[in-house]
């Protein structure tokens, strides 16, 4: 169960330190619970191998879980994926110490089991309205992976089927068994 706080800007999140797991909505600061222990190694399953891949070719930075993503302002929307993937030409030349200006690339959620539908909805849709050019949905229960892209579009793939990084990471290839493997 979540608990909220109304008109929160992004720096006032940023200068608060102590508040554990949560994200910032429209101004709201939603408080969550720590992730359990199969949605820590399922994040881990998909942040090695793209993590991996991302620099040995040079295309970019892989971000862990709760990296901070400021993707509207007045109101403040501060959005944490379960991983991120920032292009190289859009990583800063200098540190960056507070959130990233923008969207990741790449977006990967990881449900939690208290998740609801409306809620992983409304998320996907905020990523891509900010500009995030995929989104990636990992159902543990289910174990698969729904791939959200800009134009509306979404695949559902299961434990048969193949991760692709298409556009955003080409030529990543992730097996769905993979991700669920223990």
């Amino acid at each position: 169960m979540a608990t909220t706080y109304q008109n929160v800007t992004a720096e006032r999140l940023l200068a608060t330190p102590g508040l554990g797991r949560c994200e910032l909505v429209r101004g709201e600061l939603i408080l969550m619970t720590p992730a359990g222990f199969e949605h820590g190694s399922i994040v881990v399953n998909i942040t090695l191998p793209l993590g991996g891949f991302a620099k040995k070719h040079g295309l970019g930075i892989v971000t862990g879980a709760e990296t901070g993503f400021q993707i509207a302002r007045d109101p403040d929307t501060v959005r944490a994926p379960d991983v991120g993937f920032v292009r190289a030409e859009r990583v800063p030349s200098t540190r960056l110490r507070g959130y990233f200006p923008g969207p990741p690339d790449l977006a990967v959620e990881v449900l939690s089991p208290d998740d609801r539908a409306g809620e992983v909805l409304a998320k996907v849709n905020d990523w891509l309205t900010a500009g995030c050019l995929a989104v990636w949905v990992v159902d543990p229960l289910k174990q698969t992976v729904s791939v959200y892209g800009k134009q509306g579009q979404m695949v559902t793939l299961s434990a048969n089927d193949e991760l692709s990084g298409g556009e955003v990471l080409s030529g990543f290839r992730l097996s769905i068994a993979e991700i669920f493997a223990q």
